[in-house]
């Protein structure tokens, strides 16, 4: 099973669409092993968004995440990376179509609501970030399977 991580930014939390967005990820049959409500200090989004410390955007996208509270969820499933991706739609809100979270709900993409990890390299160093082992709960569904 993959693993991926997804960042409920400022903005979903201010709109009260957090309930919206974790209910698409659990209705496409995504499983739930970690989450939590933080505060991301400065370091923090700095080393998170490290590979775009050179890009315009990296200030203001710094200042954006650690501006109020998130939500970090780890996501597991079959292919969830690449599923989470299709559901955020791409980052720019020009090119999000509707029906993905970033075409139904992002105004600007400065200000884009959701953070879904890129790659399996990039979703255990984020995951990492923001959990600690005992924060992840690996449980079974039992063998009933509901979606």
């Amino acid at each position: 099973m993959e693993k991926t991580l997804v960042l409920l930014k400022p903005g979903c939390l201010q709109r009260r669409i957090a309930g919206e967005i974790i209910h698409r990820f659990e209705r496409k049959g995504l499983k739930i092993i970690a989450l939590k409500m933080i505060q991301m200090d400065r370091l923090t989004a700095e080393t998170h968004y490290a590979e775009h410390r050179e890009k315009a955007f990296y200030g203001p996208l710094v200042e954006y995440i650690t501006s109020g509270p998130i939500i970090a969820l780890l996501l597991e499933g079959e292919e969830a990376i690449s599923i989470v991706r299709r559901l955020a739609g791409p980052t720019s809100v020009d090119d999000a179509c509707p029906g993905t979270i970033r075409g139904d709900y992002a105004a600007r993409t400065r200000l884009n609501i959701v953070h879904a990890s890129d790659s399996p390299a990039s979703a255990e160093r984020e995951c990492a970030l923001f959990f600690r082992p005992g924060e992840v709960y690996v449980w079974e569904d039992g063998n009933q399977i509901w979606f």
